[in-house]
């Protein structure tokens, strides 16, 4: 091809908002930068295989992908050993990735830093075999999101409509054994998360110690429910209260539960797991961020 592209995938029904007017935003918007917008819009339906199958025919020297965090990371995934940059246009329920990386809330400032130069190299886990960019978790929050993603209400008002009924039907605390750094770790909790990142898409803050880039993760078990401390969760707090959660860093991890508990990843129900492994992917996943963007 002899003309310049950059690769726009949308999620049309991602979060609740339409994406026309984006759509045709974003399109002008690379266009005047001297690129050919192609773009692709996600079905639900052989995504991967039909955006591995763009990529092989434009080799885009951008992607930019509008969506939240199961839409990002579906787009990383299809990268394979491809290594353009990845700009992001958060427009999902849950937008945790692009909360971790400060991104502006304008559709303006997020195009000029999906387009712009300043990047920076994350890291990517596996979890049971999966692609994980920001946080994945066992537990309450992932039986959350498998009663969102079956209902009718999007958004965060749907999120909200489902944690009342979540914490009823629930059966919890859930205990864990987790091997790590060499050693057997044994616990009980309401969720147990594995976290690349510092922040959950709502803002609270459940890693505090956690970067993007330093070739190791986070599995941090929540004990019990305290109020109080969730709302600590929402403060710029430095780390967490040791009697509500416990936390370790490291590479790798095998994760075990005395019965199947449910999983999401970057915000999708995966299904009910019990023994699964969790590691550092040693390829790094180049995004956009804002200028002076510390990780």
């Amino acid at each position: 091809m002899n003309t310049k592209t950059i690769l726009f995938v949308v999620n049309p029904i991602s979060g609740r908002s339409d994406k026309k007017g984006l759509i045709e935003k974003t399109k002008t918007f690379i266009a005047l930068n001297g690129y050919e917008p192609v773009v692709y819009k996600t079905s639900g339906h052989e995504d991967q295989k039909e955006i591995k199958k763009l990529i092989r025919q434009y080799k885009p020297e951008r992607l930019v992908v509008a969506g939240g965090d199961g839409t990002v990371q579906m787009v990383a995934s299809s990268l394979g050993n491809e290594t353009p940059c990845l700009g992001i246009l958060p427009s999902g329920s849950a937008n945790g990735l692009a909360k971790n990386l400060h991104l502006p809330d304008g559709i303006d400032e997020q195009l000029k830093v999906a387009l712009g130069r300043s990047t920076i190299q994350i890291d990517s886990l596996k979890v049971d075999g999966k692609d994980c960019l920001h946080i994945a978790d066992l537990g309450l929050n992932a039986q959350l999101i498998k009663n969102y993603e079956t209902s009718n209400i999007r958004g965060k008002i749907g999120y909200l409509m489902q944690s009342v009924p979540t914490l009823f039907q629930t059966d919890y605390p859930f205990e864990f054994e987790v091997e790590a750094n060499g050693k057997n770790h044994h616990g009980e909790g309401i969720l147990l998360a594995i976290a690349n990142a510092r922040q959950f898409g709502t803002g609270a803050t459940i890693n505090p110690k956690g970067k993007l880039n330093d070739g190791k993760f986070e599995i941090i078990l929540f004990k019990h429910l305290d109020p109080k401390e969730i709302l600590k969760t929402l403060t710029d707090q430095k780390e967490i209260n040791k009697e509500f959660a416990e936390s370790m860093s490291t590479t790798y991890a095998r994760i075990k539960a005395k019965k199947p508990v449910p999983l999401q990843i970057d915000g999708e129900y995966i299904g009910q797991v019990n023994d699964f492994e969790v590691e550092v992917y040693p390829r790094k996943l180049t995004i956009a961020v804002p200028e002076g963007f510390e990780p």
